[in-house]
């Protein structure tokens, strides 16, 4: 066989690039006529996210599916190709004024794989994630046959389950092929104000003291670094100059005499705290248990002599975690056990986004997932032959 391509080191012997959701219509169905397999790759930014595939014989490279289609300024809405990449939309939107609110943690993402993976970054604590932006789908499913719910109008809520069930399903259930959002003004201002805190306490305090405030931010953010480094809370407000002056003031007391207002965002703001070949961690949480999160991050950091990075959404109880690649895989499985024993206190999950294979090989990645046979019964309906990127999703879905 010749490898021409892999997916989180599992090789291919193919590689099909529609241009078109017809294209891709074909590609998918000739691929379930011969009993292949396929995984789906735009920009390749989170191909090591997940587990490999069970088995793949056809890589659909989907980067030829691009452009906008439709943009309604008046209405707020635009229809998006899935191999656009989310810098370009952003682009397009600009001299409109207008915006798609979602953030870019890893640069390049594409609009397909930023919906597959549902992945959503600072500001999802005004503008919501990827699934409450996404107002409709075009889907081509296992059979090849081209599926679309939802529509242009954001009220317009037929088949908005559909968009829900793609949107972090990672390619598993269908080819995600155009995409309708509902956008946002670009605001006239903005104003990032930071604050270090001593203790995940203290940090725990200044954001339930943001949050009982009138500021209405769109991003709270910690950021708690490695080994002994510092922990920083910063508070994200736009709008009108005026009130985001304002609001800024009133963060500037809430946080604390040290609080440093600055017109652009601190340093890796909105990234993931992680390199390539790292393991990354997602950690959630409810609101009220984010202090305990933080502190038992630390502990569990201090208990396997760990260098464990800890940064994201303290507005939303979204975080992230970080270790370097390099960390013996049975020490990064006790890391995971008693982090999930955290976050299964704070009423939330962890899941291991990307790994190593050595751990990913000693690693539960996925966890316990409520709901799991009826996600199976879904996959079973959606995909009864197992075409689509088999075994990547949770449960081996």
């Amino acid at each position: 066989m010749t490898v021409v391509g892999e997916i989180a080191g599992m090789p291919a012997s193919r590689v099909a690039a529609p241009a078109s959701t017809a294209e891709v219509a074909s590609c998918v169905h000739d691929a379930a006529r011969e009993g292949l397999t396929l995984v789906v790759r735009g920009a390749g930014t989170r191909q090591d996210w997940a587990l490999p595939p069970q088995r793949l014989d056809l890589i659909l490279e989907m980067r030829g599916v691009c452009g906008m289609v439709e943009h309604a300024a008046g209405d707020l809405v635009a229809i998006v190709r899935a191999g656009t990449p989310l810098r370009e939309v952003q682009e397009a939107l600009r001299p409109a004024g207008q915006q798609l609110a979602l953030d870019e943690p890893i640069p390049g993402a594409t609009i397909g794989g930023t919906v597959a993976t549902n992945a959503s970054g600072p500001r999802r604590m005004l503008y919501g994630t990827v699934r409450d932006l996404l107002i409709g789908v075009t889907v081509v499913r296992a059979d090849g046959v081209v599926a679309r719910a939802g529509g242009k109008v954001v009220k317009n809520v037929a088949g908005y389950d559909l968009g829900k069930l793609v949107a972090g399903s990672y390619g598993t259930l269908g080819v995600i092929t155009e995409c309708a959002f509902r956008l946002h003004p670009l605001p006239g201002a903005a104003r990032y104000v930071s604050a270090r805190a001593d203790t995940a306490d203290a940090a725990g305090r200044a954001v339930a003291a943001v949050l009982a405030a009138q500021v209405v931010p769109s991003a709270l953010e910690v950021d708690m670094a490695a080994g002994d480094g510092p922990l920083t809370v910063t508070a994200l407000v736009e709008g009108v100059p005026a009130g985001v002056e304002r609001r800024a003031a009133d963060l500037e007391k809430l946080l604390g005499y040290e609080a440093a207002p600055a017109d652009t965002p601190p340093p890796a703001w909105g990234t993931y705290p992680w390199a390539a070949g790292d393991v990354g961690i997602k950690l959630t949480c409810a609101l009220s248990r984010v202090p305990y999160l933080l502190t038992a991050a630390g502990v569990t950091a201090r208990l396997h002599d760990v260098a464990l990075h800890v940064r994201g959404s303290a507005g939303t109880g979204v975080l992230y975690a970080g270790l370097p690649g390099d960390t013996d895989p049975g020490v990064v499985a006790g890391v995971i056990s008693d982090l999930r024993a955290a976050t299964r206190a704070g009423a939330g999950h962890c899941v291991v986004l990307t790994a190593p294979p050595p751990v990913r090989a000693r690693v539960d990645v996925w966890g316990h997932v409520d709901g799991l046979d009826l996600m199976r019964r879904v996959k079973d309906q959606f995909d009864p032959g197992g075409t689509l990127a088999p075994g990547r999703f949770v449960g081996g879905i």
